[in-house]
């Protein structure tokens, strides 16, 4: 029997499609009017899903896992975590971030969402496809699910916001408030992304596409502008992409297939970034993997 709550939720008026890409005043009212009960209904979708998929830190690489896990006991064994990270661009690493044998199990849970019938937002400027959606509480339509959000946290707090301490030190105190997002390129649909800096102090871009799920195109395109330099990094099932917010980048046409993404960033209260050239804070790795106890601001980019 179908809970009462998500029969409302599955049933109300939603906002047109040219609505939303025209951010017409009547869709902030739509996510602002139904906040509350739209909470309430990820929390009955999860209730409703007996056999929903379990999301917890066995989706992590295990060298990653291993790692991190170890340096939140002892700060000081870090390096281990930062050995894994290869800069692959200057001011861009990469690494292994999710088991790709293990990633069916986010994937499954991100499409199960995405077929839920409960209003998401998706990320507006960048794909107004079934794949896109919002992530983090601070931003209207975002996928409340608890254990999504429950990971979600996990994975800001316990693993990209001491990981982009070690790799860009500039970012400490600029990393506060976190926002997030879902994407899938489609090569009928959005395809592609201009070249753009982030307002964020550091992005991380996590690949979601399960091994086997091949596509062409749809490389992310890295400018320095020091060098004048210029690389198409590519990706593989669970690998991650980090950078600041300042790097410019562009995502190129997908061809063929999809590519399925998170992308999360962190920046300071109300928005705050590094300055370039500013000098960095004199921290140690007890500062580094610590959890800063600043409330969110409710500040969201778009």
């Amino acid at each position: 029997m179908a809970l009462e709550t998500l029969d409302q939720v599955r049933n109300v008026e939603r906002p047109t499609r040219e609505a939303m890409l025209n951010r017409a005043p009547s869709v902030q009212h739509f996510w602002d009017e139904n906040k509350t009960l739209f909470q309430k209904a990820w929390a009955e979708w999860e209730g409703e899903g007996a056999t929903r998929p379990v999301l917890d830190s066995n989706l992590y690489d295990a060298k990653l896992r291993t790692a991190v896990e170890a340096a939140w006991k002892d700060p000081c064994t870090e390096g281990a975590v930062k050995d894994l990270w290869k800069e692959v661009f200057p001011g861009v690493y990469e690494t292994q971030f999710f088991d790709p044998d293990q990633l069916h199990i986010l994937r499954g849970y991100m499409d199960a969402a995405a077929n839920a019938d409960i209003p998401l937002r998706p990320p507006y400027g960048i794909s107004l496809n079934r794949g896109g959606a919002m992530l983090d509480s601070r931003s209207e339509g975002y996928l409340a699910a608890p254990s999504f959000q429950s990971f979600y946290r996990d994975l800001m707090d316990a693993y990209m916001r001491p990981v982009s301490r070690l790799l860009f030190p500039d970012i400490y105190g600029y990393d506060t408030q976190t926002f997030g997002f879902s994407i899938q390129w489609q090569a009928d649909k959005d395809t592609s992304l201009r070249a753009h800096t982030d307002a964020s102090s550091v992005t991380l871009n996590l690949n979601l596409n399960l091994p086997g799920e091949e596509f062409s195109g749809s490389g992310v395109r890295f400018f320095d502008r020091v060098t004048r330099q210029i690389a198409e990094l590519s990706f593989k099932p669970g690998t991650a992409l980090i950078h600041h917010g300042s790097v410019a980048h562009e995502s190129m046409p997908i061809t063929k297939g999809e590519r399925s993404n998170l992308v999360l960033w962190l920046y300071g209260d109300h928005g705050q970034v590094p300055m370039q050239g500013a000098p960095e804070l004199a921290i140690g790795p007890s500062e580094r993997w610590s959890v800063p106890n600043n409330a969110s601001d409710s500040f969201a980019p778009f």
